[in-house]
């Protein structure tokens, strides 16, 4: 891990006020625990069962952010512990969640995940049917789930214009679905945009949470090691 580039990177994220969610997917307990120690208290995993390991191992203090798409069939495994869910991408998920949460006398965090690359292997809601789903009755009848922003994934690509025009999309969406639907929520503020490859396009078009991995971490591993 590259401690240097760690406290290097907070400075970076201090002026915009955006947090970073250290990605720790493939990455051993002893490599997050020490991170934990430099006080860093957000981690985001993309696979239900790495984290379902790694999570009874470590301090009851982390935040655990769930940033990989989430299949209903393992929803009730990750709501008694999940800080957040980036990766919303239907109103059957959303329904899913809600339920469990009852379940568990929880109100989860959620953002709902936008289609914005240029790559179908992507998740995501098309403005369409974001707005079907704040306007569904369904949704409106959810009380253990609460919007806290929206999500998304640029493509992959080089082309820093191509990326900025995706993020800066995806602003704008913010700002209009804020207005529109959360205008007087004030839990509706988070932006998840933002990797290691493009974390510094994305400050500049809002990002409040950024998920980075590698460029903490160093080059993810083949296998995924919890312990």
């Amino acid at each position: 891990m590259n401690t240097e580039k760690y406290i290097a990177l907070l400075q970076e994220l201090k002026p915009y006020g955006a947090k970073l969610v250290a990605v720790s997917k493939t990455k051993p307990v002893a490599d997050i625990l020490e991170l934990y120690n430099l006080g860093q208290r957000i981690f985001g995993e993309n696979k239900v069962q790495e984290v379902l390991q790694k999570q009874p191992l470590l301090p009851a203090g982390i935040e655990w952010h769930l940033i990989g798409h989430l299949q209903t069939n393992k929803v009730k495994q990750v709501i008694p512990f999940a800080a957040m869910i980036h990766s919303v991408d239907s109103l059957k998920l959303l329904a899913e969640i809600n339920k469990q949460a009852a379940k568990s006398s929880r109100v989860v965090n959620c953002l709902l995940q936008i289609f914005i690359a240029d790559e179908e292997t992507k998740f995501g809601l098309s403005e369409e049917e974001l707005r079907s789903l704040l306007q569904s009755d369904e949704f409106k009848a959810m009380k253990n789930i609460r919007i806290c922003g929206l999500m998304g994934m640029a493509s992959n690509t080089n082309e820093e214009q191509k990326i900025a025009a995706e993020f800066g999309r995806l602003q704008r969406l913010f700002t209009t679905i804020k207005k529109q639907y959360f205008a007087t929520e004030d839990y509706f503020k988070e932006l998840s945009i933002g990797m290691s490859s493009d974390y510094k396009i994305a400050l500049k078009h809002g990002a409040t949470l950024i998920r980075l991995g590698s460029v903490i971490f160093g080059e993810r591993r083949e296998r995924p090691d919890a312990v």
